[in-house]
């Protein structure tokens, strides 16, 4: 069974810089294509972020490109996003999510394609 646990989350105030990490249990981490998708009460599922195999492709979200940062450590089995500059408006809930994908090495932006998700982490900013 695939499991996924994000962690990090906080209360954090504008400006402020966040590190989250999704760890990754049950399944190959490195065959899967991983995202971070967010939600705030009230609003729509919103995508984030997204990250190839390999970690060579990454997509991001107008909203948060040039602020936010997704990574992933193979050898590790954990995924991990960024959050610089941080603005009120990027409060939510913020939850990882797998795509088992073994080839090619792209970067899958449909939420509706993934496979797997996490719990969430809260993301709080404040202004």
């Amino acid at each position: 069974q695939v499991r996924l646990v994000e962690s990090g989350g906080g209360l954090v105030q504008a400006g402020d810089s966040l590190k989250l990490s999704c760890g990754v249990s049950g399944g190959s981490f490195s065959q899967y294509a991983m995202a971070w998708v967010r939600q705030a009460p009230g609003q729509e599922r919103e995508f984030v972020a997204a990250i190839s195999l390999s970690g060579s492709r990454t997509y991001y979200a107008d909203s948060v490109k040039g602020r936010f940062t997704i990574s992933r450590d193979n050898s590790e089995n954990t995924l991990y996003l960024q959050m610089d500059s941080l603005k009120p408006e990027d409060t939510a809930s913020y939850v990882c999510a797998a795509h088992d994908i073994p080839v090619p090495d792209i970067v899958v932006v449909t939420t509706a394609d993934y496979d797997y998700w996490g719990q969430g982490t809260q993301v709080t900013v404040s202004s």
